[in-house]
């Protein structure tokens, strides 16, 4: 039970993490998205290639998740918990360098670092 509940908000986390990329790979250039990234119209230039490059590391962290729940649902649970932990987890902790970098973006970092969180907090509980 505790597992499957793990999985669905690895879900969740996983697809948020999709949203991601799309606004910082496909959609950086648009105002109302760079401005969701606290960054000026006249920096779009020079900060999109680093946007891009964040936007696949949502992605892949998204596969990671989403690899990891197909394993542990088709019962190689163990392989699939730890491609989640380490998924969810990084999820959480790149939440955690987010506002520790900048306090104004604590509402982005909860946002993006809850749900991996609590994926990672009920998958440690559903392994012991």
């Amino acid at each position: 039970m505790l597992l499957t509940l793990a999985l669905v908000l690895a879900a969740l986390a996983a697809a948020f993490h999709v949203v991601i990329f799309v606004l910082e790979s496909v959609r950086f250039e648009r105002p109302e998205v760079h401005a969701r990234f606290r960054t000026r119209t006249e920096d779009v230039a020079a900060v999109r290639p680093w946007a891009y490059n964040q936007g696949f590391y949502n992605l892949f962290l998204a596969v990671g998740a989403v690899v990891g729940i197909a394993l542990a649902a088709s019962g190689r649970r163990d392989v699939g918990a730890a491609l989640v932990l380490l998924a969810c987890g990084s999820m959480a902790a790149a939440a955690l360098v987010l506002v520790l970098t900048d306090r104004r973006m604590a509402r982005a970092a909860l946002t993006q670092g809850l749900v991996p969180a609590l994926a990672v907090v009920l998958t440690v509980a559903a392994l012991v």
